[in-house]
């Protein structure tokens, strides 16, 4: 992103893209506490602000499972648990609420999005190795829900192995557990570079048109 700052604490718009990635979890009348991983806890709480009572500033690990990882060590006693990008500042109720179904009826669920594009597998020298079919691939997004006892029990068993994963559902698979999709957004994609944050912006000028 080329910001001095880390990119949860830019703004989209009047907010920063951590208040915007929590806005339709506080929205909900079962959220107990949110953990929110950050580099600094002290720093970060001038950045944000007064925030909800239920978001508690954890120091984050040195990569998304460590982070992770200290979110599970400060939440109380759960029934479920949604790991979520800051990067995703774009998310709506309608996935948290899909999600969190899904994730209470089979474990652990995934919002998904399926690839309309070819994939290549790149190997040495800049060649192709293979073109894998594109109709068994998905984009996985984030939230990602899972049973609280499901998701420590993966964490603390990929943590004994020295395993280390990109995403929460991995850890999961790992065990043998499934993992369910449900339909993921456009709108919720991960915000990477400067042109991604033009898209976000004109996402939000969109939504706050009012409907013909």
């Amino acid at each position: 992103m080329k910001s001095s700052e880390p990119k949860a604490f830019l703004r989209l718009q009047d907010a920063t893209f951590v208040d915007r990635a929590l806005a339709p979890f506080l929205l909900r009348d079962d959220l107990a506490a949110v953990a929110v991983a950050v580099p600094d806890p002290a720093v970060a709480a001038d950045l944000l602000g007064r925030m909800d009572p239920r978001v508690r500033l954890v120091q984050g690990g040195a990569d998304r499972q460590a982070s992770v990882a200290a979110g599970l060590a400060v939440l109380g006693e759960v029934d479920l648990i949604l790991v979520h990008d800051a990067a995703r500042p774009l998310v709506e109720e309608a996935t948290v609420a899909a999600v969190i179904e899904a994730a209470a009826k089979h474990g652990a669920a995934v919002p998904a999005l399926p690839i309309h594009d070819t994939v290549k597998e790149a190997g040495a020298e800049g060649r192709v190795r293979d073109t894998p079919p594109r109709g068994a691939l998905v984009l996985a997004q984030t939230p990602q829900g899972f049973r609280a006892d499901l998701l420590r029990r993966a964490h603390a068993e990929a943590q004994a192995a020295g395993v280390r994963a990109t995403d929460d559902a991995a850890l999961v698979e790992r065990l043998g557990e499934p993992v369910v999709l449900v339909p993921g957004r456009r709108s919720n994609f991960k915000i990477t570079t400067r042109e991604d944050l033009l898209i976000a912006e004109a996402i939000l000028m969109a939504r706050a048109q009012p409907p013909k």
